[in-house]
């Protein structure tokens, strides 16, 4: 099969902000502008195409983030839009994964809000370019230069605002882009479809002026050869500013600004131009790094359809219609339909199905997909998020994708004993599509324990068990996932595992040194044995002794974090030693270990923003403190808002919205999310192993 387009043509791009920035809006303007629907989907009437789950046309949220194809200018553009609330981080963390840039979209009143301060550090950390476009210019209250200002200090970036709006909150119609001194607006009759030229309002002229010299000096500051000519005075021309503004924004060096209101139409033709001009294709960025199973050296590959295949699998979704899909990104090379391909992170074959191309609910049968694009495919078995597909005979492994641990959890049972195994396939499903979503047995009670990023999270995935499994469960109150580590170092934890009963014995001798630590490290294992005094063929059955015993610690059987188990000595038998002895001598010293280690009990803390008018400051101070909240700073918010940022443990904000808004007259809002497990306190340790 040959190229639609040249792989320089196509644009790999995710939506991402904060809730309610206006996402999904966008993603809707965007394919209707580009020819693939012909009707303009809205969020508000629960009509879009993205957002096509029940669940999330009745919240109005976006709770899977799909991926759609379109064509703009001869480019293909595969977007994925992402949701935005924080108990679904996983979809924006997995498909910024796999993207080659960004369009990060802020409130023009709100500015930048705490969700998107998380998406914009997982973008830096993924180092995925991003073009910023401010949104909801037609609200009271909008400000550009606000929002350029808050992106400046909140996030640390380098906003070059490359067009000026015409006119402000409900007189907005349009822009003028600084680059080619072009000014444009919308009509408010035909959807926008069309934007007319008009020569730049005389009250602006002196504004654009400024602003483009602003503009040019911030362009010329990131390129050797235009610092000269602008300190020369020369006149820069718009391809050469443009030009010089792709390059830095695909460093990561500068973020161009753009502005305009979605929902009515405005400014959005502009952003799919700004799409091709500066953010990265997938020849831009740099070849895709790996490491060979076989030999566990690194290997690269090039994005090139006759190179060798990769492709990474970013996401499972359960199709009411079509059963299993998997979407998948290809690096290099090229996965057909039918063909056998390798999963190098399962080490097994698996056969490509039917081949989709996604637009939204609409899918398109393909028989190939190439190098640089994104598609889904029906059939695969054994392959979940994160795994590698690749060549059979040149094996390659790519980094997977790391998701962080849940933090909050539900026991879930069956309401009659047929719906017992309805609901074990419902949640493998549910699991294999979410990989923050777990599920296990409590061994104690035998109860079904879920758990997620969230009360939302878990309350969607619950209701989702209902609607497209038809499973009925009684669901319990949620509780948290507390953690126990310890808080002084031990010198000597040690085991002697001795048995003698007729016929060979078992003989394991170790002894460990303990020592809290750095938060977040998890469990750490180091090997100092000298001398032989354990085999090394020992060694492995010792640390799977211990990582077995890390799952319920000694204070309330919750998983221990956070500490270095060094093994520096021991002795074996000749005849008697095992590895199973080494497991159970291992196990116990660990144990024995955290005992003497002065263990403690840990719990989630989360980072809290709530935005309230000003008369019920006061009010939501008192509550937050009364939740054993630590206040961190306020800000003032257009609108006579005050923003308070606290961190609260999980525990305490069990009902928190319901307070909340009976406290303020339903005009408090409030976002939160993980940041930290800090110690409790004696007084409510208490409580929770009482």
């Amino acid at each position: 099969m040959e190229r639609q387009h040249p792989l320089e043509r196509y644009r790999n791009i995710g939506i991402i902000a904060h809730i309610d920035a206006g996402k999904t809006t966008t993603t809707e303007r965007i394919l209707f502008y580009t020819g693939k629907t012909h009707r303009i989907g809205s969020v508000d009437d629960g009509t879009t195409v993205t957002d096509w789950m029940e669940q999330e046309r009745e919240r109005g949220i976006t709770i899977v983030s799909a991926a759609v194809s379109a064509a703009w200018k001869g480019y293909q553009i595969n977007i994925i839009d992402t949701p935005g609330h924080i108990d679904f981080t996983a979809e924006v963390q997995r498909s910024l994964r796999v993207l080659d840039g960004g369009v990060v979209i802020f409130d023009a009143v709100q500015g930048v809000e705490p969700q998107s301060e998380t998406v914009w550090r997982q973008a830096d950390r993924y180092g995925v370019p991003r073009i910023c476009f401010v949104n909801k210019m037609d609200r009271v209250g909008a400000s550009y230069e606000r929002t350029i200002e808050s992106i400046r200090e909140r996030l640390g970036a380098n906003p070059i605002a490359v067009q000026c709006p015409i006119g402000s909150e409900s007189d907005y119609t349009g822009v003028v882009d600084l680059l080619t001194l072009k000014a444009l607006i919308w009509k408010n009759d035909d959807l926008g479809t069309v934007p007319e030229e008009i020569e730049i309002p005389v009250e602006l002229r002196e504004k654009v002026r400024e602003m483009r010299e602003r503009m040019v000096e911030q362009v010329a500051e990131l390129d050797d050869a235009l610092i000269m000519k602008y300190l020369e005075g020369e006149e820069i021309s718009a391809a050469e500013l443009r030009s010089a503004l792709r390059v830095a924004t695909v460093d990561g060096r500068a973020t161009p600004v753009f502005c305009g209101t979605s929902l009515r139409n405005k400014g959005v033709q502009p952003l799919l131009d700004a799409v091709i001009d500066y953010l990265p294709s997938p020849v831009d960025i740099p070849a895709v790094r790996g490491v060979d199973p076989k030999t566990n050296q690194k290997a690269t590959r090039t994005p090139a359809d006759d190179e060798l295949t990769v492709a990474l699998v970013f996401k499972i979704v359960t199709d009411p219609y079509v059963g299993r899909l998997a979407y998948f990104r290809v690096y290099s090379g090229r996965i057909t339909k039918g063909a056998s391909i390798y999963n190098a992170t399962k080490g097994k074959r698996e056969r490509v199905g039917r081949l989709i191309r996604m637009y939204a609910d609409r899918r398109e049968d393909i028989e190939e997909v190439l190098a640089g694009d994104i598609a889904a495919s029906l059939g695969f078995r054994e392959t979940f998020t994160g795994d590698t597909l690749c060549d059979a005979d040149h094996p390659i492994v790519l980094e997977s994708i790391s998701f962080p641990d849940p933090v909050i959890s539900i026991a879930i049972e069956p309401k009659s004993k047929v719906e017992q195994s309805k609901m074990g396939e419902a949640l493998r499903k549910l699991a294999e599509e979410d990989p923050t979503f777990r599920v296990r047995t409590d061994e104690n009670t035998g109860q079904t324990i879920v758990s997620g990023m969230g009360e939302l999270h878990l309350e969607v995935l619950v209701d989702r068990m209902l609607r497209e499994f038809h499973v009925q469960a009684r669901v319990g109150r949620p509780q948290v996932a507390y953690r126990e580590t310890i808080t002084r170092p031990v010198p000597k934890a040690e085991t002697r595992y001795v048995k003698q009963t007729g016929g060979r014995g078992q003989y394991g001798h170790v002894v460990f040194e303990l020592e809290p630590g750095e938060p977040g490290s998890g469990i750490v294992f180091e090997d100092k044995i000298v001398g032989g005094v354990i085999p090394r063929e020992y060694i492995s059955a010792i640390e799977k002794g211990v990582r077995e015993s890390v799952d319920s610690g000694v204070i309330a059987g919750y998983p221990v974090v956070d500490v270095i188990v060094r093994l520096y000595d021991g002795s074996y038998h000749e005849v008697d030693s095992s590895e199973m002895a080494f497991k159970m001598a291992a196990s116990q010293a660990f144990r024995e270990g955290l005992r003497l280690g002065k263990p403690v009990l840990l719990e989630p803390i989360m980072k809290v923003e709530v935005v309230v008018p000003e008369e019920f400051l006061g009010d939501v101070i008192g509550q937050l403190n009364a939740r054993r909240g630590e206040i961190q700073g306020m800000e003032v918010r257009p609108g006579n808002a005050q923003a308070v940022r606290a961190m609260v443990p999980l525990a305490e904000m069990f009902g928190y919205a319901t307070t909340l808004r009976s406290g303020t007259q339903g005009r408090g809002v409030f976002s939160m999310e993980f940041d930290h497990y800090a110690q409790v306190s004696e007084s409510v340790a208490k409580d929770i192993i009482g």
